[in-house]
């Protein structure tokens, strides 16, 4: 079985929609996800840039969401330690919950783009050190009252983070990893999901073993939940689908190269070895690539189908897809028609695998 949500990667900024306009369509496709029987909605923390700039609080967005849903998970895709001290997480966190009526499920990332920890003034070198002590602080104010920490970023004495959340001993955890064997070793170990991009097949199956077997070595029960994230449009004849998606989803590519861009212009950081190499690769990335290796599910409701499930068996198994439908400058109608052509006739195979 595998379970599909949707997901909310704004690349968008004032000159192609206004925020207000945004955020009221995205929130009838809640309601639209909602009623069509999708697992959850899921959208990212970034700033500042068209890629991202549009979602500088997940957890805000998703409050909204909840009072427009009745079974949609809330998930942050993820929420970023480097930028926000654990007290103000938890707490946030807490409200969700609460809000949500226990529908909130938290994802982690160490954010990566440059610019960012320019202008929050956080030194790149230190992003896997806030990350670590963010996400056990952050747990740990959920799970416990009366929680003092003396670290090497966060301070504070006894302290019961309010509100407590609704689900205990806390929300279901993940954590967002690209290419890290350190951070998928890292989410196996403490227990939490794995939300990972659909790279190519055999290398994402690599870091899927090395999560899995560090959950088994750590004692957790089960294999570990794992998510993938997809872009997606689905039409009556494949051919339209690719004719429709190929521009919007370049385009996308597009804005995540210009947010990343300072990689390529001589930033450097120990925290993230490589990534130069990386970032410059992704700016090769066009449709017909990704549409090659899986990780955009454009075509027909068979042929999307098929893709789901290859990709499924290639990659050593996933739990959860999150899918990215209302991107860059597609039409929403369009969108809503993709999500209800999926709905119908693509998801009731995808609970029989």
């Amino acid at each position: 079985m595998i379970d599909v949500g949707l997901a909310f990667f704004p690349d968008v900024d004032e000159r192609d929609r206004g925020a207000a306009e945004y955020y009221a369509r995205c929130l009838g496709f809640v309601e639209l996800g909602d009623r069509l029987g999708f697992q959850h909605v899921r959208i990212v923390e970034h700033y500042f840039r068209r890629y991202g700039g549009y979602s500088p609080n997940p957890i805000v967005f998703l409050s909204a969401a909840a009072q427009r849903s009745r079974r949609l998970k809330l998930i942050t895709g993820a929420v970023l330690p480097a930028f926000n001290h654990p007290l103000k997480l938890a707490g946030e966190i807490g409200m969700l919950d609460a809000i949500s009526g226990g529908r909130a499920e938290i994802g982690f990332a160490r954010a990566f783009l440059p610019h960012e920890f320019q202008r929050f003034g956080v030194d790149m070198d230190e992003s896997r050190g806030r990350f670590d002590e963010g996400i056990r602080v952050v747990r740990e104010l959920l799970a416990e009252e009366e929680v003092a920490h003396h670290g090497r970023f966060h301070h504070f004495p006894p302290t019961t983070s309010l509100p407590r959340p609704t689900q205990r001993p806390h929300p279901p955890l993940w954590i967002a990893a690209l290419s890290s064997k350190e951070s998928f070793r890292l989410a196996g170990e403490l227990g939490y999901g794995i939300m990972a991009q659909p790279v190519v097949p055999h290398s994402l199956r690599e870091n899927l073993d090395v999560y899995r077997n560090a959950w088994k070595e750590a004692g957790h029960p089960g294999d570990g939940r794992v998510m993938l994230a997809f872009h997606m449009l689905c039409t009556a004849d494949g051919e339209t689908a690719r004719s429709l998606a190929r521009e919007p989803i370049n385009r996308y590519l597009r804005m995540l190269a210009e947010a990343a861009s300072e990689w390529t212009t001589g930033v450097r950081s120990t925290d993230y070895p490589g990534y130069e190499k990386m970032i410059e690769k992704l700016r090769q990335d066009d449709f017909d690539r990704l549409h090659e290796r899986g990780s955009a599910l454009v075509g027909s409701p068979d042929e999307i189908t098929t893709m789901l499930l290859d990709y499924h068996a290639a990659c050593g198994g996933f739990e959860t897809a999150s899918i990215q439908f209302y991107f860059s400058d597609i039409d929403p109608e369009l969108a809503r028609g993709s999500l209800e052509l999926f709905a119908e006739h693509v998801m009731p195979r995808l609970q029989q695998a």
